[in-house]
């Protein structure tokens, strides 16, 4: 009888956590409305890196970026020129492609003044996304969420000698909103990169 109990007492606690769990399951795996637009790219035949400058030229307010590598000097021009205008823009990136990489460019972003942080918990931070203008609090800006995604590494040679395709999203906030708070749930997790961590590195 003992044992019954006790094995009813798991199935409870089960039964229970069931719905909690599916919620959690539901709310990750959510289908959003359609809505906006969407243009697609593939290198090396489109001009990929193109597209991602305009659409970083484009911002209003802020630019999140994820990035598994940051070697792209046009890429990184943009940020600083973006940072330039008063644009908020901060950068999240693998830690251990910044640190092995002699190329990588964050620390030049940094020395420009946008905040950079290395992601270290997992094997590979692998995200290639830029969220422009998302959740604007008053509702009064002009300015039109962007989710940029897909395979394009923020790489020379992604465009050139790769076979990448990129996807951009304009005017769905939801989504947007999404891959926003995934952001800041990354950075949370990151490791900031202090100026005093700044190498001899050639740029």
């Amino acid at each position: 009888m003992r044992w019954v109990r006790g094995d009813l007492a798991w199935l409870a606690v089960l039964l229970f956590a069931l719905p909690v769990l599916a919620a959690q399951r539901d709310d990750a795996a959510a289908v959003l409305p359609g809505e906006g637009s969407i243009q697609v790219a593939f290198a090396p035949w489109d001009d990929v890196e193109r597209l991602l400058i305009e659409a970083v030229a484009g911002a209003r307010r802020e630019i999140l970026v994820q990035a598994f590598l940051l070697t792209s000097r046009t890429f990184a021009s943009s940020l600083i020129d973006a940072k330039a205008r008063g644009i908020n823009v901060q950068v999240l990136a693998d830690g251990r492609q910044h640190v092995e990489t002699p190329g990588s460019l964050l620390d030049l972003l940094q020395q420009h003044g946008i905040p950079v942080w290395l992601e270290t918990r997992y094997r590979n931070a692998h995200n290639k996304i830029v969220v422009i203008d998302v959740d604007d609090p008053g509702g009064t800006s002009i300015a039109k969420p962007v989710v940029i995604s897909g395979s394009f590494n923020f790489t020379w040679s992604a465009q050139r000698f790769n076979a990448e395709n990129l996807i951009v999203i304009r005017d769905h906030p939801s989504l947007a909103a999404r891959f926003a708070r995934n952001w800041r749930r990354h950075r949370q997790q990151a490791i900031r990169l202090q100026p005093s961590s700044l190498d001899d590195r050639e740029h």
